[in-house]
């Protein structure tokens, strides 16, 4: 694989398991150094361990995403080992689907906090622990931005606003030479959506789907890989769907 990252020092929150482990596996096969942050220590071992395995470098930083000071001194920490931020993947997102009606303060807290508070902190730690290099941020977004679904109230206010928020910060980062973009999964079995969605529910999505079958992680970590890379120099304030075509077919 060719090593189109190299030089990279790029932060990924929720980076233990699913699609943010899978984004700093291939970032740091593509030569980027990883930070790997998430709230599980053992999780974030494990993903060290599968880029050490792979020849890849990484730094195991563990941590609550919705702590500003907790964000900030993992880059300080990343920067002390691997040098100055390139890029920030804000991936990392707390999950808890209910009706409308049973939504509690704990739960809209929580969840607004790892989407929204993590993603500004993401951003603020890429612009606190950068040089004059060019730079990118890439948001990990949602369909429930775009689509109506049951019980997702809180999750889709948090997707909608991170939406929002990436073309802004496009718009402010531009002329510091950051670009800003939004990756946005389609059905994707992660293991913390199958906590979320059963076997009988990935199948309705599969069949949704234009393509005829679900993402992979794999497919998510790609498009960031291209996004964060020098063949999208160009591209800012975009919201790239990765979803088999699932967000613009009428039902």
């Amino acid at each position: 694989m060719t090593k189109q990252l190299d030089g990279q020092v790029v932060l990924v929150t929720g980076a233990g398991r699913g699609i943010g482990a899978a984004i700093s596996l291939l970032l740091a096969e593509r030569g980027a150094a990883v930070g790997v942050l998430d709230i599980d220590r053992g999780l974030v071992d494990e993903t060290v361990a599968r880029i050490a395995a792979v020849g890849g470098r990484a730094l195991a930083l563990p941590c609550d995403v919705a702590s500003r000071d907790a964000v900030l001194d993992a880059a300080a920490r990343l920067r002390a080992n691997h040098g100055a931020l390139t890029s920030a993947v804000a991936n990392a997102m707390w999950i808890n689907y209910a009706p409308l009606r049973q939504v509690s303060e704990d739960i809209l807290d929580r969840m607004l906090a790892v989407g929204i508070k993590g993603a500004f902190w993401a951003a603020q730690a890429l612009l606190e622990h950068r040089d004059d290099r060019p730079g990118t941020i890439v948001n990990i977004t949602s369909p429930v931005a775009d689509l109506g679904l049951p019980n997702t109230s809180c999750y889709t206010a948090t997707k909608g606003a991170l939406v929002a928020m990436t073309r802004q910060m496009a718009v402010e980062l531009g002329p510091l030479g950051i670009r800003v973009n939004g990756v946005t999964p389609g059905a994707v079995p992660t293991p913390g959506a199958r906590a979320m969605v059963d076997e009988t529910g990935y199948e309705k999505r599969r069949q949704q789907s234009p393509l005829g079958r679900l993402g992979t992680e794999e497919d998510v970590a790609r498009a960031v890989a291209f996004l964060i890379g020098p063949e999208a120099h160009f591209v800012t304030g975009e919201i790239l769907h990765v979803d088999g075509g699932v967000t613009i077919k009428a039902i």
